[in-house]
């Protein structure tokens, strides 16, 4: 029977396919790269051609889930008449029920991220995220300077800004998580409640520096963090896809 050769992109998407599909059956830190070798049906030699580790693996599939998101706000981005505040809280909306919708598989990509020892690899992740939103966001607050919606004289610094709030509510998460682990109810509910009032915070701190009124920009809909913690938590147990 022939050799079949597969083209290197194919051949690429068909392991981060498997990987994924290994992490979220079985987490990523159950899941060892002899699994995803395996599961795939590569040699090593071959697996390394693609990828050089587990981790480079790992930031591989987030940035497929990144350029997945944003292909899932093209629609958002390219609809007509939008004033630039509308068209922001709009991408953040879809943005939002797109991590709802997908809570069971980013949780079992990146739970392990919130370690202390993960640090790099998080911000490594947090790159590749913002070089494709980055440029998104700019277009979007530069349209509201010019339309008189925003007053900045430095949207990509903004759109910057936005991208590095994820990375700043690192320490909240991951003792949201924590809690929620081992520390029961009232201290996952304790931080929980942290992480909202911060994001409250990064709103208005953003409605200032944009110059728009209190409340104009919402990063996060009232029981956004509850909601994602809940998909988190039915994720986790037993029989749970």
């Amino acid at each position: 029977m022939p050799r079949i050769v597969k083209h290197p992109e194919v051949r690429r998407t068909e392991i981060l396919d498997c990987a994924q599909s290994l992490f979220l059956t079985r987490g990523y830190d159950q899941a060892s790269l002899n699994d995803v070798i395996a599961e795939a049906g590569l040699s090593k030699g071959a697996f390394y051609h693609y990828f050089s580790s587990k981790e480079d693996l790992l930031a591989a599939l987030a940035e497929r889930l990144a350029a997945t998101a944003l292909a899932s706000v093209a629609d958002v981005l390219e609809q007509p008449g939008l004033d630039a505040l509308t068209r922001l809280n709009a991408l953040m909306a879809r943005l939002r029920q797109n991590k709802i919708e997908n809570a069971a598989a980013e949780w079992a990509l990146f739970e392990t991220l919130f370690r202390p020892e993960n640090q790099v690899l998080f911000h490594r992740i947090n790159v590749a995220a913002g070089a494709l939103f980055r440029p998104v966001l700019t277009a979007v607050i530069a349209q509201g300077v010019k339309d008189g919606t925003f007053d900045t004289f430095d949207p990509e610094g903004v759109a910057d800004m936005i991208m590095q709030l994820g990375g700043a509510t690192r320490g909240i998460v991951a003792d949201m998580v924590l809690a929620e682990g081992s520390s029961g109810v009232a201290a996952t509910k304790k931080a929980i409640n942290a992480l909202e009032q911060r994001i409250r915070l990064y709103e208005i701190a953003l409605d200032r520096i944009l110059r728009v009124p209190d409340g104009s920009i919402r990063l996060a809909a009232p029981g956004y963090v509850r909601t994602v913690m809940t998909a988190r938590k039915a994720s986790k147990r037993p029989g749970a896809r």
